[in-house]
C-alpha cells in the first residue's frame, strides 16, 4: 500500500509498505481522510532520536472498518469511525480517571507519533481507539480528533469561567482557532473576540460565530481593550491558538485580573510570569495559565454529537495522498486556511 512516511528526521516521503494486519484487541482501518497538524510539523522537524524512524505520520483519522483483531467486539466491516488518537499506559492516576492525556508514565504518544499514523491506505489501531462517527462525512470526522477536541478541551477547561455575559478572547483562526469560536458559539453565551492576520480568516470567524474580529498586530491590543474595557478589567478567557511571542503578548495584554490564558498553539513564544506586582503585570494577579494537551476520549465523543447535531464544520482543503508532503509545505508557510485534509 501506499504511505507517507518520515523515513528520517526532517524528511517525508510516499514508500510503498505492505498493508498492516490487525493483531489481538486491535482494527484494521481503510482510511478515509486524515488531517494535517502543525503537531506533525513538530514531529517531523523534532531532534534525532525523539521519535521513531521510520514512521507513518498522521494522528488526526477517519476510516471505514476492513476487519478486526482476535478479541475485538462492538466493531465490524463497514462500520465508520474516528481515531483517538493518544494511548497511553492505562494503569497510572491520570489514565485510570479517563485522562489518557495526562498519562504519567508515558510521554506524549500515540498513532502518528509513536506508532504508524494514518498517512497511508490502511491503518491498525487498538479498538479502544475508535468511536462511532455515524454518517458524518470522513472528511469532517478526522478532524475532529484534535483540531476540534483540543479546543473543545481547552474550552472545558475553562467552563466555568466562561459564564453568560463574559468574553473569550480566540487568538489565531486557523485549523484549531475556527473550531474554537463555534464551539464558543455552540455551547457557551460568551462574546467571542477573534484575532487573527488574515483578512480572509476574520471573515471565516465571523461566518462561524465570533462576534468582533480584531486584525493581530500592534493596535491589537488597544482595538481589543475598546472592548472589554482597561486594566484590571479585561478578557475572562484568553485562548491562544498559536503560542508565539506576539500572540502571548496579545493575550497576557488583554486578559483580565483572575482572568484564565490557555496556550493551544504550539508556536514556541515564551510567556513571562513574575509573581510580584509588576506595572504593567507580566500577567494580572490571579490569573491562571494552563497548556491543554489533546482531550479525552469522553470530549471526543461529545466534540463528534456536536458535529453531528450540525453545530460544529471544519472548513477543510482536502489534498490526494500524493500531494501531503505539498500540503505539509503549504501548512508551514501558513497558507492553508481552516484544516488541511489528505485523502487516500
Amino acid at each position: 500500500m501506499r504511505a507517507v512516511r518520515m523515513t528520517r528526521p526532517g524528511v517525508l516521503e510516499q514508500v510503498e509498505v505492505p498493508v498492516p494486519t490487525a493483531g489481538p484487541g486491535e482494527v484494521l482501518l481503510a482510511v478515509g481522510a486524515v488531517g494535517a497538524c502543525h503537531s506533525d510539523l513538530h514531529v517531523l522537524h523534532a531532534p534525532p532520536g525523539l521519535f521513531p524512524t521510520p514512521m507513518t505520520l498522521g494522528h488526526e483519522i477517519a476510516g471505514t472498518v476492513d476487519s478486526v483483531g482476535a478479541g475485538v467486539t462492538g466493531w465490524s466491516a463497514g462500520d465508520r469511525a474516528a481515531v483517538y488518537g493518544i494511548i497511553g499506559c492505562g494503569t497510572c492516576r491520570g489514565c485510570l480517571r479517563g485522562l489518557e492525556n495526562q498519562c504519567r508514565r508515558i510521554p506524549p504518544g500515540g498513532i502518528g507519533l509513536s506508532r504508524d499514523g494514518g498517512l497511508a491506505e490502511y491503518v491498525a489501531v487498538p479498538a479502544s481507539r475508535l468511536l462511532h462517527v455515524g454518517n458524518l462525512d470522513l472528511t469532517q470526522a478526522a478532524p475532529l480528533t484534535d483540531a476540534g477536541l483540543t479546543p473543545y478541551h481547552a474550552v472545558e477547561l475553562a467552563r466555568p469561567a466562561l459564564r453568560p455575559g463574559t468574553t473569550c478572547v480566540v487568538i489565531g483562526i486557523g485549523g484549531l482557532g475556527h473550531m474554537a469560536v463555534q464551539i464558543l458559539a455552540a455551547t457557551t453565551a460568551v462574546r467571542i473576540v477573534a484575532v487573527d492576520s488574515s483578512t480572509a480568516a476574520l471573515d471565516l470567524a465571523t461566518r462561524v460565530g465570533a462576534h468582533h474580529v480584531v486584525p493581530a498586530g500592534p493596535d491589537a491590543v488597544e482595538k481589543i481593550r475598546e472592548l472589554v474595557g482597561p486594566a484590571p478589567d479585561g478578557a475572562d478567557v484568553v485562548i491562544d491558538c498559536v503560542g508565539v511571542d506576539p500572540t502571548l503578548t496579545t493575550a497576557r495584554s488583554v486578559v483580565a485580573t483572575g482572568g484564565q490564558l490557555l496556550l493551544v498553539g504550539l508556536g514556541g513564544g515564551t510567556l513571562p510570569v513574575r509573581p510580584v506586582a509588576d506595572e504593567p503585570p507580566t500577567i494580572p494577579l490571579e490569573t491562571s495559565v494552563t497548556v491543554p494537551f489533546w482531550g479525552t476520549r469522553a470530549e471526543l465523543q461529545e466534540v463528534i454529537a456536536l458535529a453531528r447535531a450540525g453545530l460544529l464544520t471544519a472548513d477543510v482543503q482536502t489534498f490526494p495522498l500524493e500531494r501531503a508532503p505539498e500540503a505539509y509545505d503549504l501548512l508551514r508557510r501558513g497558507e492553508i486556511h481552516g484544516r488541511a485534509v489528505v485523502v487516500p
